[in-house]
């Protein structure tokens, strides 16, 4: 406290909070079982670390990292891990070593006098003494005989930052270019372009010619994908000039080889409109790759590159094959259909071309999918395809009706499949006048059933057909009167008997209507048996309650409106 007040009373700037190493290297997380029971003390831990014990030192490491993490500096157990950990083969430990490395300080912390000499706070740090030995310990795990030590040493440099601990690795870093194992190579090919992306040309002055020689020379998928990175974010006009002198072989330089291109190609092509044809050849391959993510993107590209009727086109028929392909599942058909859904407001007619393509996709079990197909392809229906589509409609359908009839078969989609067809039928019935007349008589065979069935759908399409179309009514009241004993629901008869009740003008066909609905009455009286036991008393008691009825006046009769809905008159 009277520090800080002789500071405040002689305007000493305060001084600058070190930031923690810890928070600039905390890269990861460790489960909590090396803290059961609390954390060991500093000395605990660099006693279990002389321990000849793997098991022992790996406990006493990861506590020293818990510890570390939680804001404990622990400077004694860094010389504790130099001396009996450093030259483990232990392949547990050292990984826990790599971890140690990450959030150990590697720097002195500064004194009060060089805070006092430097208000700004950019003071240059000194490394610790004891950082040396850990440089050469990192180098000898870079040379080490086996390659899975190595290839981890070089994943664990793409999280260094410290240019004083990178700077003597480099020689052997790039000495792991040449490694006969893919695994090192690749690493050491993301290793340079770390290094290279943190410090430039301080460190790697010769790193994106490196990398143009070994891409040359790299077989491997892995390894060529990782040096091209490099390139593709450090050099750009290596990469675009070795993508163009290799350009007919990249197809088989692997999916992640294949989307860096297709990524270039944006990058380069929003810069420069003029670039486009360098890479229309390599978009038109990559379209059908058999890759799903490769031709995505291909297509993707395509379109935000180029508004072509030739490359929409190749584009759109790249989408109806990711959409109908049996390895894409319900999220990427969702997305493909997203995207046609944003090109079809461009370019319907091109759409259009595709359209029994995207309408395959109604055999995917999940209504989503079912529900976003019909949303996209009722909006491009024209009169030149509309009897496909009317064709496709019906016939899922009658796939409904056989799904309703199988009990062994899958009703995944059920009722609400079949009444978004429906509705799409009725959509294409009101825009086309020539398909109605098949369509009504078509869906007129799916009246019977509960409201379950969609069967109320079916008759309040009906309905409307008869109101829109008046050419139509005489032979959809015909086909309605033959299928009337077909209905079972109360609300579907409703319907139909004031369909008949407004729409039967001829004498012959109200004739028709009332003969087929006495027959479906029987004959009178005209009672509803609830049980079965006291039906003989209940048809007793109707003549009596009925004459008392007649003596006093009182006739009552029910009425219907146009949706089925009773009144009592």
């Amino acid at each position: 406290v009277n520090t800080r007040v002789h500071n405040i009373q002689h305007n000493v700037p305060p001084m600058p909070v070190a930031s923690s190493s810890n928070e600039t290297y905390c890269t990861f997380t460790l489960a909590p079982d090396a803290t059961a029971g609390g954390l060991p003390s500093q000395e605990e831990i660099s006693k279990d670390l002389e321990s000849n014990d793997d098991k022992v030192k790996c406990f006493a490491l990861k506590a020293a990292i818990m510890a570390m993490l939680s804001g404990e500096s622990m400077p004694k157990v860094l010389m504790q891990v130099i001396r009996f950990c450093i030259n483990t083969n232990d392949h547990k430990l050292k990984k826990l070593m790599m971890l140690y490395w990450e959030v150990v300080p590697k720097y002195e912390e500064p004194t009060s006098a060089e805070l006092l000499a430097d208000p700004g706070g950019k003071i240059k740090r000194k490394l610790l003494p004891e950082m040396i030995l850990v440089c050469n310990a990192l180098r000898n795990d870079l040379i080490h005989p086996n390659e899975y030590v190595r290839g981890s040493m070089l994943r664990f440099l793409c999280k260094v930052k410290d240019e004083e601990i990178l700077g003597p690795l480099i020689p052997s870093i790039k000495q792991c270019l040449e490694h006969r194992h893919p695994y090192v190579r690749k690493n050491a090919a993301l290793a340079i372009f770390h290094v290279h992306k943190l410090h430039g040309d301080n460190l790697l002055p010769d790193a994106p010619e490196v990398m143009e020689a070994f891409l040359l020379a790299e077989t491997d998928v892995g390894a060529r994908r990782n040096a091209f990175l490099m390139l593709f974010n450090q050099a750009e006009d290596l990469a675009i000039q070795y993508l163009a002198s290799n350009i007919e072989s990249v197809m088989g330089f692997g999916d992640g080889f294949s989307l860096l291109v297709l990524e270039l190609t944006r990058r380069v092509c929003r810069k420069d409109a003029n670039q486009k044809s360098r890479f229309v050849r390599v978009l038109f391959a990559m379209l059908t790759s058999e890759s799903s993510a490769v031709s995505y993107e291909a297509a993707w590209t395509m379109i935000s590159l180029s508004s072509s009727p030739t490359a929409i086109r190749a584009a759109a028929n790249t989408y109806a094959s990711l959409l109908n392909n049996p390895q894409s599942d319900n999220n990427v058909k969702m997305i493909v259909l997203e995207r046609l859904d944003t090109l079809k407001k461009k370019h319907p007619k091109i759409v259009q071309e595709i359209l029994m393509d995207i309408l395959r996709a109604l055999a995917t079990p999940n209504i989503d999918v079912c529900k976003k197909v019909l949303t996209v392809a009722m909006d491009i229906v024209s009169s030149r395809n509309v009897q496909e589509v009317v064709t496709v409609l019906k016939r899922e359908v009658n796939k409904t009706a056989a799904e309703n009839n199988d009990a062994t078969s899958s009703k995944e989609k059920g009722v609400e499949y079949r009444s978004i067809l429906i509705q799409a039928i009725h959509s294409c019935a009101t825009k086309f006048p020539d398909v109605a007349e098949s369509v009504v008589h078509a869906l007129m065979d799916f009246l019977g059933g509960g409201p379950e069935t969609g069967s109320i759908q079916v008759i309040l399409f009906v309905r409307a057909i008869v109101e829109q179309y008046p050419s139509l009514r005489e032979s959809l009241l015909n086909k309605l009167i033959m299928n009337l004993e077909d209905v079972t629901s109360s609300g579907v008869m409703c319907v139909s008997l004031w369909i008949l009740g407004e729409y039967c003008n001829e004498s012959m066909l109200l004739k028709e209507a009332f003969e087929e609905i006495t027959n479906q009455l029987g004959e009178a009286p005209y009672l509803l048996v609830t049980e079965t036991a006291d039906s003989g008393a209940k048809e007793e008691s109707a003549p009596k309650k009925r004459g008392c009825d007649q003596e006093r006046g009182a006739f009552r009769w029910n009425l219907c409106d146009s949706d089925g809905v009773q009144r009592t008159g």
